[in-house]
């Protein structure tokens, strides 16, 4: 067992965590949010946004309510150091300040928010000259208190006669990045947040016309009404989704002349849409669907789509020569919309199971505002941080947002700092299974800082 040097080192149950700090550290991230939001609140000890900072923390460290930034980060000096803090507020302090924001804090921090994923994100500089940018669009239940500010009854998967708030989200699903989340009431429908969710993407990527014409919206069929396809085909974006009315796909379905089993699901069958006419605007391809339910009836839908035919195979990764293949070109348009599970359901699953989007609740809608606008920092963050280890060891490939915050951030080591309390050195518990994973690339990231790692007994 090593001794520990009181004076200059200190043990830390998330040195992991501590280690990317340092890096985060070192991007400045805060310094836009410190720039742009102003909150009206005194600062004794701490100012506003070192409070908010420490919030932002404590989501990192994959706690479940603000509370615990009593027990996961007060109690952890060489985390707080590897942040660039010396001490830290104390939980109640942190809650004061979240329900101090007004709703112009809360646009404030959006627009700083916008300012660090221009700066930082792979999806602000996408080359839409070579390829589609796939924005994926969804609504997500947040059950809440009644007494919350705008919790409502609503649609809360499994949760019957629920008050809650929903969560409207635009993910960059090539990046796995967030552009941007925004909150609503609990009996808002997709139908209703789909335009300001678009505009909203279109303001933090700073979509010109050009661009809009090479941006593809995914959306389910909540963003499937004739109003919302044509509104984005007007704007000049490609519609990929679902549509809105069951009654018009039963109908729909009635013109196609031929249905062809999906390969890959049983039960499952696709077909052209032959009818000629069309509510839309421009010209678009439908395709319907039907999966046999348990009563031996067939449940359908129907695909719109604004794609062309080479660009459909080219998403779904096949062959532009399949082209002359009916079956693979009507499965390509078929599975690129099967690719939204994978997509924007699944970060939002991650994010409520690593991050615990779903668990932080505050009565007022501008304190739970700032916690989701943290919230997609933290999402951000991550996934960035995913991206700087990855070239180094490939098997970080596949973890998702749950495992890297509830296993990656959480290897126990010990922090050593200099005179001026600055961090020179971490060493990593060996008898964790992914400190020696993770040692490699985590050297890629201190060197450049001056900071050495290692693996010991702890």
């Amino acid at each position: 067992m090593r001794k520990f040097n009181t004076n200059r080192e200190r043990f830390s149950p998330r040195a992991s965590l501590a280690a990317i700090g340092t890096k985060i550290r070192s991007l400045k991230l805060f310094d836009a949010i410190e720039q742009k939001v102003k909150i009206g609140q005194k600062s004794v000890k701490h100012t506003p946004i070192e409070k908010l900072y420490d919030a932002f923390i404590n989501i990192l460290s994959g706690a479940h309510g603000v509370v615990e930034i009593n027990t996961r980060l007060r109690t952890d000096e060489a985390l707080q150091r590897a942040f660039g803090r010396k001490r830290c507020a104390e939980q109640s302090v942190v809650q004061d300040t979240l329900d101090a924001c007004t709703s112009m804090n809360v646009e404030q921090m959006q627009e700083a928010i916008d300012e660090i994923f221009r700066s930082h994100s792979l999806a602000f500089k996408h080359d839409f000259k070579s390829n589609l940018f796939i924005e994926d669009i969804d609504l997500t239940g947040l059950p809440c208190g009644k007494r919350a500010e705008f919790a409502s009854k609503g649609y809360f998967s499994h949760q019957r006669n629920r008050r809650g708030r929903q969560l409207g989200r635009v993910l960059a699903s090539q990046y796995q990045e967030i552009i941007v989340d925004r909150l609503y009431s609990g009996n808002t429908q997709l139908c209703q947040a789909f335009q300001p969710l678009v505009e909203a993407a279109e303001r933090t990527l700073l979509l010109n016309e050009q661009k809009r014409r090479r941006t593809v919206l995914r959306v389910d069929s909540g963003g499937g009404s004739m109003k919302d396809v044509n509104w984005a085909l007007e704007r000049g974006y490609h519609f990929h989704g679902k549509d809105f009315s069951g009654q018009r796909a039963q109908l729909l379905a009635q013109s196609v002349s031929r249905w062809y089993d999906d390969p890959k699901i049983a039960s499952r069958q696709v077909g052209w849409v032959e009818s000629s006419e069309s509510p839309f605007i421009k010209p678009v391809r439908r395709i319907a669907v039907r999966c046999k339910k348990n009563n031996g009836q067939w449940a359908v839908g129907v695909i719109v789509s604004t794609l062309s035919l080479t660009d459909a195979l080219a998403l779904t990764g096949q062959n532009p020569d399949k082209i002359y293949d009916p079956l693979c070109v009507l499965l390509a348009y078929v599975y690129f919309y099967d690719q939204r599970e994978g997509g924007v359901e699944t970060e939002i699953k991650q994010d409520k199971q690593g991050l615990a989007i779903g668990k932080r609740n505050k009565k007022r809608f501008e304190a739970q505002q700032m916690l989701m606008l943290l919230a997609v920092l933290a999402h951000n963050a991550v996934i960035w941080t995913k991206r700087w280890l990855t070239p180094q060891t490939s098997k970080l490939s596949s973890f998702g947002i749950q495992r890297i915050v509830r296993d990656l951030f959480h290897i126990s080591g010990l922090v050593e700092f200099d005179r001026e309390g600055m961090i020179i050195r971490i060493t990593l518990n060996q008898s964790s299974r992914l400190a020696a994973l993770l040692c490699k690339a985590l050297r890629f990231i201190l060197d450049p800082l001056h900071i050495a790692l290692s693996l010991g007994e702890i």
